[in-house]
């Protein structure tokens, strides 16, 4: 029983990747590479808010072509995802920059970072469609956005529950222990694997997260604010897979609320008002 409790209380709480003696930079090295995160995150936040304002918030995929939805939403995963993996990302590309020089590390870099936003364009094509569906179907039956916004927060919450989300957090949270698996591929192109294997897992740890985004809004950025919140707090903090399992249960609870609390589907209202309105 003691054991039993034990590993409870060591999946609710874990070392946090960044805390004390876990630090994968030294503490100049490690404020420099946060400042430049910071530099590459602020005006990706910047351009995001610039185009919600002129969109709004809207069921589906407002308008948008393909291709322009994709970079939208290459641009709003920069601004979200950035800062949860910059441990590994900081990390990696350190280690290029020791073993290479000129062109040499910018490619390896570049390949690195294409890999992982590669895999979140994937996921994105997956998001269009669904949201292309969502949007016609509540442009035809406007009612039916309520129970839509239900499902998708069921969605969201069982698999924030589920024991995949768990697996890619856990991936997620082990930056020292990816990084020993990474150094063990083998070229060619060992930089772009090793992109679209952390990318891999992150968009499966934050899966469910980003389901919320159909009745919430693509678009809506305090929705946006809050979900990079709580997926930057879920990798770096020891409790992180506590809020995991707790932002589970609110999102079954917002299931339950959606079909008759409409200020919880700004997303799937025809009449949404843009954010220069409100």
């Amino acid at each position: 029983m003691r054991h039993l409790g034990s590993s409870v209380l060591g999946s609710a709480r874990s070392p946090a990747p960044t805390g004390a003696g876990g630090g994968l930079l030294p503490a100049r090295e490690l404020a420099v590479a946060w400042s430049l995160v910071v530099l590459i995150a602020v005006p990706a936040w910047v351009l995001t808010v610039a185009q919600a304002r002129d969109m709004g918030v809207e069921p589906g995929t407002m308008g948008l072509a393909l291709p322009l939805f994709l970079l939208l939403w290459v641009t709003m995963t920069a601004a979200m995802m950035l800062p949860s993996m910059a441990p590994v990302a900081l990390t990696w590309v350190r280690g290029i920059g020791r073993r290479t020089s000129g062109w040499s590390r910018a490619v390896r870099t570049l390949e690195f970072l294409g890999g992982y936003l590669l895999v979140w364009t994937a996921f994105g094509l997956l998001a269009y469609a669904a949201l292309n569906l969502t949007g016609d179907v509540v442009s035809d039956h406007p009612a039916v956005g309520r129970w839509i916004g239900s499902v998708a927060f069921l969605v969201a919450g069982l698999y924030q529950l589920g024991p995949l989300k768990n697996v890619c957090l856990r991936h997620c949270r082990d930056p020292m222990g990816q990084l020993v698996r990474y150094s063990g591929f083998r070229q060619p192109v060992r930089d772009l694997r090793v992109g679209l294997h952390h990318g891999a897992y992150c968009v499966g740890c934050c899966a469910g997260l980003m389901v919320v985004l159909v009745p919430l809004g693509v678009m809506n950025v305090a929705a946006m604010a809050g979900l990079a919140i709580v997926i930057f707090v879920e990798k770096l903090w020891s409790r992180g897979p506590l809020l995991a399992g707790v932002v589970g249960v609110v999102f079954l609870v917002l299931a339950v609320l959606a079909p008759f609390q409409d200020w919880l589907l700004p997303g799937l209202q025809e009449s949404a008002p843009l954010m220069d309105d409100m």
